[in-house]
C-alpha cells in the first residue's frame, strides 16, 4: 500500500523546524486521502486512484488551489462522490486557516473538530500513524475482532452502547502498546509518549480483520486465537460433542472462561435454531424476551439458551458420547470453533433495497452541444454533471408511451419551464427515439435510467443561455465529472452518433 511509509521522526528534523513540518504536512495529507479513499472501497481499487491523485496534487495547497470540478473528475469510479467534494472543501479551510496553515491537526478531538469530513476514525488514523499519538483506530474490520476477541455478541452498526464499550477497549489497547514501547519514546511539551507503535498496532488490527478474522475467520491461522473468547467458547463447544481433547481448553487458554452473559447487558442472547432443520451457519435473529412472550402463540417455541454456561454444561443425555477421545482438535472441532466465531458480532439483517426508475434526456443541438444537469451540492451524487432527469412516480402509468410523454414534457421544461405548468412541449424539441434502460446499484437503491434522445433545431445563437444556472451546454461530455452510471447513458447516446 503506497501511503504506508516510514513513521516521521520528530527527533530526526528537531534542529530544522520548517522542515519538520513539511514532513508532517505531507504524511497527514497522505494519510488522510487514502482513508477516506478506503471508505467503503477495496484497497485494489484504491490504490491506482491513490497515486493518480498524489502524483496530480502532491500537497494539500494544491489541492486547495483547484477546482471543484477537477476533484470530482480525478474521483469518478470511487463512488460515494460526496466525500470528494468534503475533501476539497477540508483542504481550502485546512490551508486557510490561521492556525493550521495547511498541516492537518494532530489531536483527535481538533481534527473531529475543525476538519469537515474527518469522523473520530480518520482523526484517529492520522493522530496515531502521522504524529504517534495513542489513539484508536476503529473499523468495521477491528469491530469485528474485538467482538470476537470479548465474547461481545452485539450489533456493532446501530448499538451504540456496544461501539461505544468497543472504542473503549481499542482506546485502552492503544494506550497500552503505546506505553509498552522499550526505545523511541518521545516526551512533547506535555509529556505524551509518542512513537510509531500506535499507528503499526492499529494497521495491524486492521489487517488482522480484513485478511484473516474475517466474516468468515481462518481460526487456525489466527495469531491472537488464545485470548479470544468467540475461540474459546468454540474450543469448550467442540470439547463437549468429542471433536477436541477434554483438556485442550487450559493449553489454549489457562484463565476459566467467565460467564459472560450472567452479568453483561450490552450481549444479545443466543437463539437455538427450530429443532426441525439447525444450521449452524444461519444468521443470529436476536430477540428479546418481550418479542419472544408476545409471539410464543404465533409460532413454534424456539429453543433459547439463557446464559453460555447453560449452553455448555448439557446433560448427560443431551449428548453422544464418543467412542474415544481425541488427542487433537479434529477438522469438525475446527469447523465448530469457527461457526460458532461467524456468529459475532450481531448480524443485521439488510433492509431491502429501494428500487427508483427515472427518466434520462439527452437533449442535442445542431452543433452537437448536450444540455448538462448539475445536481444538488448534497444527497446522492452530489455536485456531478447529467443529462437532465426526472425521477418517476410510483404512481406513474407505467407504459412504454407514458414514460415517452413524461420525457418530452421534461426535456422541454429545461428549454421553458413556464410549458411545465401547462403540460405543453416546446415547438423546436423533437423527438428522436428512446435509446434503451441502464441499470444501476448503489449500496441502498436499485436504479433504472430509461434514456432518451431529442434534437433541437434552432439558429446559432438560440437557446445559447438556458433557464436554470444549473443547467448549461457542453460539447465535451468525456471530460465532464459525471457518475458511473451516466456515463453508461452517454454510451448510449454515442452508439447512436456513431462514435
Amino acid at each position: 500500500m503506497p501511503w504506508r511509509k516510514h513513521w516521521v521522526d520528530p527527533r530526526i528534523d528537531a534542529d530544522d523546524p520548517a522542515l519538520l513540518r513539511q514532513k508532517l504536512e505531507r504524511r497527514a495529507y497522505e494519510v488522510w486521502i487514502s482513508e477516506i479513499m478506503l471508505q467503503q472501497t477495496r484497497v485494489a481499487v484504491v490504490i491506482d486512484y491513490w497515486n493518480r491523485w498524489m502524483e496530480k496534487w502532491p500537497t494539500i495547497h494544491e489541492l486547495a488551489a483547484t477546482s471543484g470540478d477537477d476533484v470530482l473528475a480525478a474521483w469518478r469510479g470511487l463512488g460515494y462522490y460526496s466525500r470528494a467534494t468534503r475533501i476539497h472543501n477540508a483542504a481550502k479551510l485546512v490551508c486557510e486557516d490561521s492556525a493550521m496553515k495547511g498541516l492537518l491537526p494532530s489531536s483527535v478531538d481538533t481534527l473531529v473538530a475543525k476538519v469537515p469530513g474527518v469522523g473520530r476514525y480518520t482523526a484517529g488514523a492520522i493522530s496515531a500513524i502521522v504524529f504517534g499519538k495513542a489513539a484508536p483506530m476503529v473499523d468495521g474490520n477491528v469491530l469485528r475482532v474485538l467482538s470476537r476477541q470479548l465474547g461481545l455478541l452485539g450489533d456493532v452498526k446501530t448499538d451504540k452502547s456496544v461501539i461505544d464499550l468497543l472504542w473503549a477497549a481499542a482506546d485502552s489497547l492503544a494506550k497500552a502498546v503505546a506505553e509498552d514501547s522499550c526505545d523511541g519514546e518521545i516526551s512533547s511539551t506535555t509529556e505524551e509518549q509518542i512513537s510509531d507503535r500506535p499507528g503499526r498496532w492499529g494497521q495491524a488490527l486492521m489487517e488482522l480483520g480484513s485478511t484473516i478474522c474475517t466474516p468468515k475467520p481462518d481460526c487456525e491461522a489466527c495469531p491472537i486465537s488464545t485470548s479470544c473468547r468467540a475461540y474459546g467458547e468454540g474450543l469448550q463447544l467442540a470439547s463437549t460433542r468429542g471433536l477436541a481433547p477434554k483438556d485442550i481448553q487450559t493449553t489454549l487458554n489457562p484463565n476459566p472462561l467467565p460467564d459472560i452473559e450472567d452479568s453483561c447487558d450490552f450481549c444479545k442472547p443466543f437463539e437455538e435454531v427450530a429443532q426441525n432443520g439447525g444450521d449452524e451457519d444461519a444468521e443470529i435473529v436476536p430477540i428479546s424476551k418481550k418479542t419472544n412472550a408476545s409471539r410464543s402463540k404465533a409460532r413454534p417455541r424456539l429453543q433459547r439458551q439463557a446464559t453460555l454456561s447453560a449452553f455448555f454444561t448439557q446433560s448427560n443425555e443431551s449428548k453422544e458420547t464418543p467412542d474415544s477421545v481425541p488427542t487433537e482438535l479434529t477438522p469438525a472441532g475446527l469447523a465448530t470453533i469457527v461457526n460458532h466465531a461467524k456468529k459475532f458480532p450481531v448480524k443485521v439483517v439488510k433492509k431491502a433495497v429501494k428500487e427508483q426508475e427515472t427518466l434520462v434526456c439527452a437533449i442535442r443541438r445542431s452543433d452537437d452541444r448536450y444540455v448538462i444537469h448539475r445536481r444538488p451540492p448534497k444527497g446522492l451524487l452530489a455536485g456531478l454533471w447529467e443529462f437532465p432527469s426526472w425521477i418517476i412516480p410510483e404512481d406513474c402509468e407505467n407504459t412504454e408511451t407514458a414514460y415517452k410523454r413524461a420525457a418530452e414534457l421534461h426535456a422541454s421544461a429545461v428549454l421553458d419551464p413556464t410549458l411545465k405548468l401547462q403540460s405543453l412541449t416546446h415547438p423546436k424539441l423533437k423527438y428522436v427515439s428512446k435509446l434503451g434502460s441502464v441499470p444501476w446499484l448503489f449500496s441502498h437503491l436499485k436504479l433504472t435510467m430509461h434514456v432518451f434522445l431529442f434534437e433541437i433545431k434552432c439558429s446559432k445563437n438560440e437557446f445559447d443561455t438556458l433557464p436554470s444556472t444549473d443547467d448549461r451546454w457542453s460539447d465535451s461530455i468525456e471530460t465532464e465529472s459525471m457518475g458511473t452510471g451516466m456515463r453508461k447513458c452517454w454510451d448510449l447516446v454515442r452508439e447512436v452518433n456513431g462514435d
